[in-house]
Order: structure tokens, then sequence, then C-alpha cells
């Protein structure tokens, strides 16, 4: 069995080979641990919910298929699986940035449930920035990473990471600026 313990920041697994445990045990222990971080993580990468247990899902389903490898060469496979969500998830927002249309539409529009944060002005202005400088933030305000460890999960360069942090908090300040008062 496995175990997740937290360690200066960041998670480390410790897997205990002793007990005759899988592999796929081992996920399956990692994700009943992660798995609530990782959907706050996607929620605030994505902006709701639903696109965040679909970012989510999709990023285990690639951590799963390689679980040993992962565990074995990074040592700390939370922080594997959110460098992933990013990527996933800047990814997935280029491949759907074009409008995509449908023949017919829907008789009745689809009840769905309202998400507790549509109305938060924050929420509102981290929705919408671009996804880089959302993943940039998240990755600096929510965990608190350096800019050294954004650069490396994220595969840019630190001066990147400067300039898009300062392109965001430029952006939110506008637009909590003038809904906060102008404050």
């Amino acid at each position: 069995m496995s175990t997740l313990e937290p360690v200066a920041g960041s998670w480390r697994v410790t897997l205990d080979r002793g007990s005759g445990a899988t592999a796929v045990e081992d996920f399956a222990e990692f994700v009943r641990q992660a798995l609530p971080g990782l959907l706050r993580y996607g929620h605030m990468l994505t902006g709701n919910p639903h696109d965040a247990a679909d970012l989510v899902q999709t990023v285990l389903e690639k951590l799963g298929s390689r679980w040993s490898s992962i565990v074995r060469k990074t040592g700390d496979p939370v922080a594997y699986a959110r460098k992933a969500m990013a990527n996933t998830n800047i990814s997935r927002w280029r491949r759907t940035r074009r409008e995509s249309l449908i023949a017919d539409l829907p008789d009745r529009p689809a009840a769905a449930e309202p998400d507790p944060f549509d109305n938060e002005p924050l929420w509102e202005a981290l929705r919408g920035l671009p996804p880089r400088q959302r993943a940039v933030m998240v990755m600096r305000y929510y965990d608190d990473l350096s800019e050294a460890d954004i650069a490396a999960a994220l595969g840019i360069s630190r001066g990147t990471v400067k300039s898009q942090t300062s392109k965001a908090m430029a952006n939110l300040r506008a637009r909590l600026g003038t809904s906060i008062g102008g404050a």
C-alpha cells in the first residue's frame, strides 16, 4: 500500500512493497488520497467543476498507464499530476478555441446546477484570463510555487513566468478594480 505525505509544500508517495501491493493498488490509493486536491486545482485551472472533473479524469488515465515509471522517476506524483493538468488544460484550450457549430438546436435547454462561484468577482476575473496566465496564477498563488518551479512545470522560461504573472495581475486589477469600487 502507498501513503501520501506532505513534504515541504509538496507531497511524497511512500510505497510499502512488503505488503505485496501492486502498482494498481498503489495508484488506486494515490487517487483516493489526491483526488480532492486535484479536483480543486482543476477547478481553478478550468474555471468550472465539470471541466475540472474531465481534466482530472484525462490526466489520471494517462498517469495510471505509466504509474510505476512516474513514481520511480519523479518521487512526487502530485506535482507531476499538476504539471500534466496545466499542460493538458492549455492543449485542450488550444484545440477547442475554434467555435464548433451544431446542426440542430436542442428542444429545451438542459438544466444545470448553478456553480457557487458564478457570481464571485475573483472567479469571474480568473475565468477571463488566458489559459497560460491562469495556470501561472494558480501555480504561483494557489500552489505557492516559485518562479523556477512554475517555469519547469510548464516548460517555459522564468522570464515568461514573470511576464505572464505581471500581465495577469494587471488584467485582474483592471477587472476587479471596477467591481470593488476602484480600489
